[in-house]
């Protein structure tokens, strides 16, 4: 979802088999993890909600773990068949801090995107332990991209407003003004 958003595929929804796919690795790191990117945002958003494409990023789940944490998620994921793979970000300096797992299943690339960090801000959000929304808005402009998706433009206004995102249906609403010009 780097890409600039196409308006005139506003509307396509993620495949639900992907999604049961996602969650349901995810299940066997659930304890060890803080839940980053697009993944947050669906646990952000309303129970039940529609997977919007343009809502929140699926392709990827973005993780984060804290240092004593990471041997037991490394070991997790290699249980269940995920394999290291590079990434351009290996060779820089000091980057010890990310790395990033795939494997397939049920012909679906699942893609892992681990970062080590001790002190990131997170919340429980429905039995999942998910970046806190004032602190995942500013990795938009360091290690995530899609800062135009619908739940992020949405928090923003949301925290500016100085309401909480946490299951508001504005996170998951085709913005008003767009629905009329497709």
């Amino acid at each position: 979802m780097a890409d600039p958003h196409n308006m005139k595929r506003y509307g396509e929804t993620w495949p639900l088999d992907r999604i049961c796919a996602c969650l349901e690795e995810l299940q066997y790191i659930r304890e060890h993890i803080i839940i980053s990117g697009g993944w947050a945002w669906h646990f952000i958003s309303p129970p039940g909600h529609t997977e919007l494409k343009h809502a929140h990023d699926h392709k990827d789940i973005d993780i984060f773990v804290r240092p004593h944490n990471v041997t037991t998620v490394i070991n997790a994921l290699a249980t269940r068949g995920f394999k290291k793979v590079p990434t351009k970000y290996d060779h820089l300096k000091g980057n010890n801090d990310f790395r990033r797992y795939e494997k397939v299943k049920d012909s679906h690339k699942i893609t892992v995107d681990f970062f080590i960090n001790k002190d990131i801000p997170s919340r429980e959000i429905r039995g999942w332990l998910v970046v806190d929304p004032t602190s995942l808005i500013p990795l938009y402009s360091t290690i995530h991209s899609s800062s135009s998706c619908f739940a992020v433009v949405a928090a923003q206004k949301l925290l500016a407003e100085g309401q909480d995102p946490v299951g508001r249906e504005e996170l998951v609403q085709i913005p008003k003004g767009i629905r009329e010009k497709n």
